[in-house]
């Protein structure tokens, strides 16, 4: 534990990813802590600057230990296709290093709710992460809950439904429904808010840590409709309703179809189940509404809509942008 009752030294498995980057950088600019990114031997990911890089075979958990020894904190932002392994294997070496906390790989949807768990298989490993923290009984987590990235996702034509080359927009239901989404930005801001609390309450102060011990929490930018992020999208691009080819289907046939696909071996079938799920008009999706979230407590900013969709853009006109192949 740190000396001051705070959070100084953190480690974060994903420091050269797209958000694992940002969480760095959020970091680093409080001037409170000491980030150490911990990657494998042969990454060829490039960090921030201002951090150490502490390289480790996975396949050999005294390395991964060592390298975790002295750490307050472990923050682990990996893809969602990660073997479940890797993620058992982070958090025993967390505890044998004596790691007091861990922000697991949650950044999504809200994994508390059984039924969205169920209905959507890649959640599932998730609740597996925290269940195994809490039996091994080393370490504590706070599962943060961002919903799908809004600048990342709303590039994808299969997520959001929204094809910025075509002008066409794919609306599940009426298009009605809001979710709860949050810019990579504020996922960044987000951690380094959180494990800039005190880890127990300090005076006046009751927002600390323990407050959230072994708990799921949420954070968000926007809740929002896909009518909405269409008519963002429409400012943006300088295009009116009448430019767009808009359809309509029914989410809940769109979320069987992709079941379907996962079982023929499509890859796309697993964003249909994914992102389809989380529109159903059972409220899933909107966690800020049904569950609240932290964003006055860390004092994280309200943000511009069309900024955000602006960055989606941006993304999708990069030619090598990885989420082209969810097209």
């Amino acid at each position: 534990m740190a000396k001051s009752d705070h959070i100084r030294n953190v480690a974060i498995v994903g420091a050269g990813g797209n958000v694992g980057r940002l969480m760095t950088e959020a970091l680093l600019k409080t001037g409170k802590h000491n980030v150490t990114a911990i990657a494998r031997e042969e990454s060829q990911s490039i960090f921030p600057d201002g951090i150490e890089v502490r390289r480790v075979d996975l396949g050999a958990r005294e390395t991964v230990v060592a390298a975790l020894r002295g750490q307050d904190a472990l923050v682990i932002t990996l893809s969602g296709f990660t073997p479940k392994e890797t993620g058992d294997q982070l958090i025993h070496a967390a505890g044998e290093a004596g790691v007091p906390w861990i922000l697991p790989n949650e950044w999504s949807p809200d994994t508390a709710n059984e039924q969205l768990v169920k209905d959507v298989s890649m959640f599932q490993p998730k609740v597996a992460t925290r269940k195994a923290i809490e039996e091994l009984g080393k370490s504590s987590y706070i599962a943060v809950s961002t919903g799908f990235w809004y600048d990342w996702c709303l590039a994808i034509p299969g997520a959001f439904g929204i094809n910025f080359d075509e002008h066409t927009a794919n609306l599940f239901d009426e298009g009605d429904t809001k979710i709860s989404t949050s810019t990579m930005s504020q996922v960044g801001r987000a951690v380094a808010a959180l494990l800039s609390l005190p880890v127990k309450p300090e005076g006046a102060t009751q927002a600390c840590l323990e407050r959230f011990k072994n708990q799921v929490v949420y954070v968000n930018s926007f809740s929002i409709s896909q009518k909405e992020m269409l008519a963002s999208v429409q400012r943006v691009s300088g295009t009116k309703e009448q430019d767009w080819g808009i359809t309509k289907e029914p989410a809940q046939q769109r979320y069987k179809d992709g079941l379907e696909e996962v079982k023929e071996g499509k890859r796309s079938g697993f964003g249909k189940v994914m992102f389809t799920r989380v529109f159903w008009s059972d409220g899933c999706g909107d966690f800020e509404h049904s569950k609240g979230t932290l964003n006055s407590l860390l004092k994280l900013p309200v943000e511009d809509i069309d900024e955000a969709t602006q960055a989606a853009y941006k993304r999708w006109e990069d030619p090598e942008w990885i989420g082209r192949k969810w097209g």
